[in-house]
């Protein structure tokens, strides 16, 4: 496992403020352990006054938790598109953005129809989703990735950051793991953000997983919750 670089920062102590806070939902301090959230955004130099994208947000996890550190002069976009909502009710149902987080703005549209104004965002999180923008079934449309990349790049600030994190897969091996496993290797996530005009800045080895042989599928129980993880930092030039 590996450390942070002291040299990508953030505001330290507003991020451990908000890892710490005695507000923070019992679930969601049970999953620290495996998430290493202080890490993380340190990494990404999440701090106050940000504008955030929480892009395919789920039940909040990082939400709640860019919510607090960005504060109230900051902003926390928490998106989900309707196929997702019905796995989320639950959890969302117990973040009451309203009353907790009234920072926090939710939306809920297709990842590709954002529509988010040119250069207003400071930050995109984008947390084990970018293996969606692959996968498609009744039930959950398709999403046209470079649409929603293009968007990406045009609502985020020149010098604003984007973090992907997502379960890898075999090197080497096709797109296709998406559909299959719910896992992307690391390179595709490269070479599409790649495409679309992001530079990969740096790299994070916190949520890898040696124990992980990367052919399981993601919601397998032998490795939920422990699968190798990538944690890659692009930002916008």
């Amino acid at each position: 496992m590996g450390g942070i670089n002291s040299s990508y920062a953030g505001d330290a102590s507003a991020i451990r403020a908000a890892v710490e806070h005695p507000e923070r939902l019992a679930r969601d301090k049970a999953r620290d352990g495996s998430r290493h959230p202080e890490a993380i955004l340190n990494f990404f130099e999440v701090a106050p006054g940000q504008r955030v994208l929480d892009l395919f947000s789920g039940g909040g996890y990082y939400s709640e938790l860019l919510a607090r550190v960005v504060g109230e002069q900051g902003s926390v976009l928490v998106h989900n598109n309707q196929a997702y909502l019905p796995f989320a009710k639950e959890d969302l149902a117990e973040r009451h953005y309203e009353t907790r987080l009234p920072n926090a703005e939710p939306i809920v549209c297709e990842a590709d129809e954002l529509q988010l104004p040119d250069e207003s965002l400071d930050r995109i999180f984008f947390i084990l989703g970018f293996h969606d923008t692959y996968y498609h079934e009744p039930g959950w449309p398709a999403i046209d990735r470079e649409r929603l990349l293009k968007q990406m790049f045009s609502s985020l600030k020149s010098g604003g950051l984007v973090a992907i994190i997502d379960h890898d897969a075999a090197e080497g091996s096709g797109t296709s793991t998406a559909h299959e496993l719910h896992r992307l290797a690391k390179q595709h996530a490269i070479d599409a953000m790649e495409a679309a005009g992001f530079k990969l800045q740096a790299s994070l080895d916190v949520l890898e997983n040696p124990e992980d042989k990367l052919t399981l599928s993601a919601f397998d129980e032998a490795v939920r919750g422990k699968t190798s993880r990538y944690v890659l930092k692009f930002v916008k030039p």
